[in-house]
């Protein structure tokens, strides 16, 4: 369309520039006659005609050409079109051409817009289809990386898969996209081996550390005060292999195979208080448990156990005097205290990893183990610190 735009003021300009210059040709001629003899010749051409006053023009432009003294080019009736020019050195004559028969792009305007705007039409229709065809064709190398590399482990792509693909920028996609597979695939090995070495060195000594307490507590005559600390390090070390398997099942990511069971509430939730008691025994602090504890939700209990651990471990610790009340209601689980509350700086992003508070004694892992233990189960955990500490989950999936 530009071109065409471009195309048709050029004939314009290039037929305004033809008949000017002939204009020119024959002023000079009369200008160059009259300075030689002293008085003005005939016109050369029977469509042009000397004027001496602006008056004596023709009646169709002339109070046009009276009003606007600098104009050239004049529109007349019946179709005719004229073409002033001011003699040079002798600004009171003038030389007027009518040259409507002259014209040849201004008769067949019309049929050059059209013939112009079906080209463009044409044009237009050829380039899409070419761009379609070679688009097409461009793009099929990064269909079938796409489709290669669509919802396939990294470990199941085949081997220097990007050598298939033409050294372009569908190549340099492809070979960057192997680079960072495989440094994916190694970080997840490194990552299985990890999980898998640890559950071995720590499943291992736990175990002999229970299998030791279990044949103290079978010798006979065993001191009561013996057998209640053996007791309590048996009970810690059985909640340590249940915290480690859960721990390893996450970073396992082996949630989705573990199914929930109807699992009693208030027995978690007395354990978890029992199991953290140490935190608040020289505090002024009540714990009250509501009776609406005392149901079955579905749940897996090792990891509501650790849930809990976490959750009710802060409250104890960051509570100096007050009450810890735990209830639940609509399937909703609430562990509330009269603490300090969490610092409105870190209060949005309290659950994310390495975030606590400048009176927190941890490494700021607590709470983001619990949020992607209740992620992992499709619980929903909200904190909020508006007076004292109340987090809520809720068991809905």
């Amino acid at each position: 369309m530009v071109y065409s735009l471009i195309s048709f003021v050029l004939m314009y300009t290039l037929e305004d520039s033809f008949i000017e210059k002939g204009i020119v040709n024959e002023a000079d001629y009369l200008s160059a006659t009259y300075e030689r003899t002293g008085t003005w010749p005939k016109t050369r051409s029977s469509n042009m005609q000397l004027h001496f006053s602006k008056s004596t023009l023709p009646k169709d432009i002339r109070s046009i050409a009276i009003e606007e003294p600098l104009r050239k080019e004049f529109f007349g009736l019946e179709g005719r079109h004229y073409h002033l020019h001011h003699v040079e050195k002798h600004p009171n004559v003038f030389l007027i051409a009518e040259v409507s028969e002259q014209l040849l792009v201004r008769p067949i305007r019309g049929g050059v817009i059209q013939f112009l705007l079906v080209s463009a039409i044409l044009i237009s229709t050829l380039a899409c289809l070419i761009a379609w065809f070679i688009g097409r064709k461009t793009t099929k190398p990064l269909q079938q990386l796409a489709t290669l590399v669509e919802d396939v482990a990294p470990e199941d792509l085949p081997e220097k898969f990007a050598q298939q693909f033409p050294n372009n920028e569908v190549g340099i996609l492809a070979r960057t996209l192997e680079d960072t597979l495989d440094k994916i695939t190694q970080a997840l090995l490194r990552e299985k081996s990890f999980t898998r070495d640890v559950s071995h060195e720590l499943r291992t000594p736990l175990a002999v550390i229970k299998n030791a307490i279990e044949l103290c507590r079978a010798r006979p005559q065993q001191p009561t005060a013996d057998t209640a600390v053996l007791e309590r390090i048996f009970d810690a070390t059985d909640q340590m292999e249940k915290t480690v398997q859960t721990l390893l099942m996450l970073a396992r990511e082996e949630h989705s195979h573990i199914k929930s069971n109807s699992t009693p509430l208030m027995p978690i939730v007395e354990k978890a208080i029992l199991d953290n008691r140490i935190l608040i025994e020289h505090k002024s602090l009540v714990v009250d448990i509501q009776d609406s504890c005392h149901v079955n939700i579905d749940a897996d209990a090792n990891v509501l156990k650790v849930v809990l651990d976490n959750l009710i471990s802060n409250a104890f610790k960051y509570t100096e005097s007050g009450v810890v009340k735990i209830a639940f209601t609509n399937n909703t689980l609430i562990i509330q205290d009269t603490g300090p509350g969490i610092d409105p700086a870190i209060s949005d992003q309290v659950t994310e990893i390495g975030i606590k508070g400048q009176q927190s004694t941890g490494f700021g892992f607590g709470l983001s183990i619990v949020k992607r233990l209740c992620e992992s189960q499709g619980w929903f955990m909200a904190v909020n610190s508006d007076s004292g500490t109340t987090v809520t989950l809720n068991f809905s999936s």
